[in-house]
């Protein structure tokens, strides 16, 4: 097992021949570098949303005061995919989640469920959606501005809706209802930052402001994102956990394995697995299928087949808090032990759940992602020209299912 560490995160990873990976290790490096920055290359998570933020945290901290008039205490977010599950991870992590509720369906009942389960006269409304017609969060804030309305018994309910979406009003229809005077606040979603990857976009800034955490630990997450960022940008694989993770998924891969189930222990982690699910196989395509559980409950059904002689197709990454309390560390130990026994394995063990390190190891995923798709595709001799946008930050299979929903809302 290779021993890697930066702060406050203890990387293991079961390979031995990391040189191997060293020049598809700089080239990865060098891809990214000479994209990142530019316009259409969705790489503006790099550096630039961060220090954007920076500059802009009054105005997002400015906004979320506004927004809970000193008398709102729940916020239900409507979004789907990233718009969603960026937010809903960090906020799960941090354990800042009781008064925040999130939504994604378009049936009647799960709506029903939904809003019965609010105080609405407690509750603000976060839309979020980069182009305002994602077809699920129209619906869904459709229905709760008529649900308001009768609330209320009032029409303008704009003061309580808040929105983020693109600046624009030609790219978004959502912008055309701020605009309108629909709704009155209003963040936007930052241009070239796809949405697995914009955790530290305006959306999540406002809620962690909404939720209570202050300026100071935000703007702490924000540096500790810059300096990991650096870290894992280095091309030395040697000194490279995300680099070395991307091998280690490579290696798998290349040995038949084509299964990455990514087990976190501990209920803090519901959100992060919807978020890792979307991140990996989004950007990874077929190339790896992802899959993601919470432990322990996850091994009274899975365990059985993942430790059956057959199963010849998985590797597993294990993520999980220091444990503090002896039988977590013996579930832990013995648990990795088994798994390591029959399949390649890797850990993430967090030194805690504070902003700092979470921001740490959310860069780690970004850049574990890229890297490991950049990696199979030297490998399989695919170039990506460098005016062209790497596959790992685009999702052009999703417009698929998109298209015949829209031919089918025609009908």
């Amino acid at each position: 097992m290779t021993d890697t560490m930066i702060n406050d995160i203890t990387f293991k990873i079961d390979i031995s021949n990391l040189e191997k990976y060293k020049n598809n290790a700089i080239e990865a490096v060098n891809s990214i570098r000479q994209r990142a920055g530019k316009k259409g290359q969705f790489l503006n998570w790099i550096g630039l949303l961060q220090e954007t933020q920076l500059k802009n945290i009054d105005n997002l901290f400015e906004l979320a005061k506004q927004a809970k008039y000193n008398k709102y205490t729940d916020l239900a977010i409507l979004g789907i995919g990233g718009s969603r599950h960026t937010t809903e991870a960090l906020m799960k992590m941090i354990g800042k989640d009781s008064d925040i509720h999130f939504y994604s369906s378009v049936d009647s009942e799960s709506f029903r469920r939904f809003i019965s389960g609010l105080d609405l006269s407690k509750t603000q409304f976060l839309v979020v959606s980069k182009s305002g017609g994602t077809i699920e969060t129209t619906v869904a804030y459709e229905n709760a501005k008529k649900v308001m309305q009768e609330f209320l018994e009032k029409d303008d309910v704009s003061d309580r809706f808040i929105a983020m979406t693109d600046i624009s009003a030609e790219k978004s229809n959502l912008r055309k209802i701020v605009k309108a005077g629909d709704i009155k606040l209003s963040g936007c979603v930052h241009d070239d930052v796809g949405g697995r990857f914009s955790i530290f976009d305006d959306a999540t800034i406002f809620t962690l402001a909404y939720a209570g955490v202050s300026k100071e630990d935000v703007i702490a997450m924000l540096n500790a994102s810059l300096n990991a960022q650096k870290e894992f940008m280095t091309p030395d694989i040697m000194k490279n956990p995300a680099m070395q993770q991307a091998a280690f998924n490579v290696q798998s891969k290349l040995n038949g394995k084509q299964k990455h189930f990514i087990e976190y222990f501990g209920d803090a982690f519901q959100g992060a697995t919807l978020w890792e699910k979307q991140l990996k196989n989004e950007s990874l395509k077929a190339k790896i299928s992802t899959d993601t559980n919470v432990g322990p409950g996850y091994l009274h059904y899975n365990a059985e087949a993942d430790l059956d002689k057959n199963n010849t197709d998985s590797f597993f990454t294990f993520v999980y808090v220091t444990p503090q309390e002896k039988v977590t560390k013996a579930v832990l130990t013995g648990v990795i032990k088994a798994y390591s026994n029959m399949h390649p394995v890797s850990t993430v063990e967090l030194k805690d759940l504070s902003l700092t390190t979470l921001a740490k190891f959310i860069e780690f995923k970004h850049f574990e992602t890229l890297y490991t798709g950049n990696i199979l595709r030297q490998i399989e001799g695919e170039i990506t020209d460098s005016e062209s946008a790497l596959p790992e930050v685009l999702q052009p299979n999703v417009e698929i299912y998109k298209k015949e929903v829209r031919k089918a809302m025609a009908e």
